[in-house]
């Protein structure tokens, strides 16, 4: 895995800068198990989704929501072991091209809640490479926390997907999501206007 000298970083911490840069309501899909207990634990907000036993498809839901809300910016937090269950829907975001979605894989090469037991790719893949051969041209490792904040800011102001990759450590997720599709659907749905609230 070709990381180059970027820095292992804390996913709660990483989830947090993210959250404290929303400002307009954007979208923001959370992958299964510690991604998203962070992402509920770093800023609960109905525009949130949180994903329930559907390993791998965070990147394929925001692309969803990305192509059916193109004026709302739309980020997706997937883990590596995860994104390895889809990689063709990075070729298929390429293709489509939506310049609201946002990509971010939280990369510690485990399958972190499941026992820990070492992804495939770990010590063979770079999943920015793979991005980049896919299509996804902005693709990018964040080098530490100051640069992964910079590589935000640049997709926020991007006209095409980007994919940004963290290296993370094997800390457990802060606090668990409430386990609750129906709930969590509704919320979600009327964070982003399309129903009414429950």
């Amino acid at each position: 895995m070709n990381t180059g000298n970027t820095k292992v970083m804390n996913r709660f911490d990483v989830t947090s800068r993210l959250i404290a840069k929303l400002e307009h309501e954007e979208a923001v899909i959370g992958g299964i198990g510690n991604t998203n207990f962070d992402l509920w634990a770093a800023g609960h907000r109905p525009q949130n989704f949180y994903m329930l036993g559907s390993m791998g498809l965070a990147f394929p839901i925001a692309l969803g929501v990305a192509l059916a809300q193109p004026d709302r910016r739309v980020f997706a937090l997937e883990g590596d072991g995860s994104l390895l269950m889809q990689l063709g829907a990075l070729s298929t975001i390429a293709a489509l091209k939506p310049k609201n979605l946002t990509m971010i894989v939280m990369d510690n090469g485990i399958y972190q809640i499941t026992g820990a037991q070492p992804t495939p790719a770990a010590s063979v893949a770079d999943i920015v490479a793979i991005a980049i051969g896919s299509g996804l041209a902005s693709s990018a490792w964040a080098a530490d926390e100051e640069d992964f904040e910079r590589l935000v800011d640049d997709a926020m102001a991007a006209s095409e997907p980007s994919l940004i990759a963290v290296r993370i450590d094997d800390k457990p997720g802060v606090g668990t999501t409430r386990r609750d599709p129906v709930q969590i659907r509704e919320r979600f749905m009327h964070g982003l206007g399309v129903r009414d609230p429950l």
